[in-house]
């Protein structure tokens, strides 16, 4: 994958968020900046594998992106994003972070497998040192978007309403945020892990709907009434599929 692949995937994130009003704008802003914040690091030289992770950054992308223009289209979207872009356009009401946590469900426990799946071969599976750089690099990912938590709250302050109640609340729900993510990367890991046993049995499209199924009924659990970083504390933030 070349440098240029990301350049024009970040074109056209920030091309699109220029057509996007309202709610719909929450998720996608904050999903920019940490696209930029992972194509920086990879310039660093931060990950193992930088190559790779360019291709797993654009295919992991494309999903959401290919989601939302089919949405805008008015042609069907797989469950998890359904439930999120209603949300966007029927209840602008709802407070940012929460837009913010229902697009983050629906892309993290849907699409992460998937766009893990397109990169990691079988024989790749099958080879230790190549998973454990796979590995390795999956979860540098989370050291990325961790330090990005804090800006994002700023960001986030600015365009909501808050109490002096949410005040005294955002270093936990910091905190609560850097955790979910962590927790939730640890069950993406495992949902590939059985995913690729799938492709290898030829029941991955029925493991996928599967998947689907639950990321969905997640999802719409975030958009019902009731405190969403206490539903996150008590459920958690990720889905796990049965081996």
């Amino acid at each position: 994958m070349t440098e240029g692949s990301i350049r024009a995937l970040l074109d056209r994130m920030r091309a699109e968020l220029a057509t996007l009003g309202g709610a719909q704008r929450y998720f996608h802003s904050v999903y920019l900046r940490t696209t930029e914040a992972v194509a920086a690091e990879i310039e660093r030289g931060g990950f193992a594998d930088g190559d790779w992770v360019r291709r797993w950054d654009l295919a992991f992308a494309t999903l959401y992106l290919d989601a939302l223009d089919a949405d805008r289209a008015g042609r069907p979207v797989t469950q998890p994003w359904q439930v999120a872009f209603t949300a966007a356009r029927d209840r602008p009401d709802l407070p940012p972070l929460q837009h913010v946590l229902l697009g983050l469900n629906a892309h993290i426990n849907f699409d992460l497998p998937q766009a893990l799946i397109a990169v990691i071969s079988p024989d790749d599976f099958d080879d230790a040192a190549i998973l454990a750089r796979r590995d390795a690099d999956h979860r540098h990912v989370d050291v990325v978007l961790q330090a990005r938590v804090s800006a994002e709250a700023r960001e986030l302050g600015a365009v909501s309403r808050v109490g002096l109640l949410d005040r005294l609340l955002r270093p936990a729900n910091r905190a609560a945020s850097r955790r979910f993510l962590a927790e939730a990367r640890a069950k993406v890991w495992h949902n590939t892990r059985v995913l690729d046993q799938a492709r290898r049995a030829r029941t991955y499209d029925t493991v996928l709907a599967e998947l689907e199924r639950l990321c969905a009924d997640r999802v719409r659990d975030l958009v019902a009434p009731g405190p969403v970083l206490l539903k996150l504390a008590r459920r958690g933030f990720g889905v796990r599929l049965p081996r």
